[in-house]
């Protein structure tokens, strides 16, 4: 249970960083919230909620694939 509370703590700080400009953000500010939405991710992954998220992307693929055939 705590690494979704841990995950929703991250989402909160991602969306407030990206909240702010781009012209206002520095190359270590930028490169500091990738590496936040990158352990996001790896946290959210093996949740239910990250496998829902990857079967959902997965069928919206092959779907996409499947039509421009």
């Amino acid at each position: 249970m705590l690494t979704i509370n841990l995950a929703v703590l991250l989402a909160v700080v991602v969306f407030f960083r990206l909240k702010r400009r781009t012209q206002a953000r520095s190359r270590v500010e930028e490169r500091n919230t990738a590496l936040i939405v990158l352990v996001l991710g790896i946290l959210i992954a093996p949740t239910p909620v990250g496998q829902g998220i990857g079967d959902f992307l997965k069928q919206l693929a092959q779907s996409i694939a499947q039509s421009t055939q």
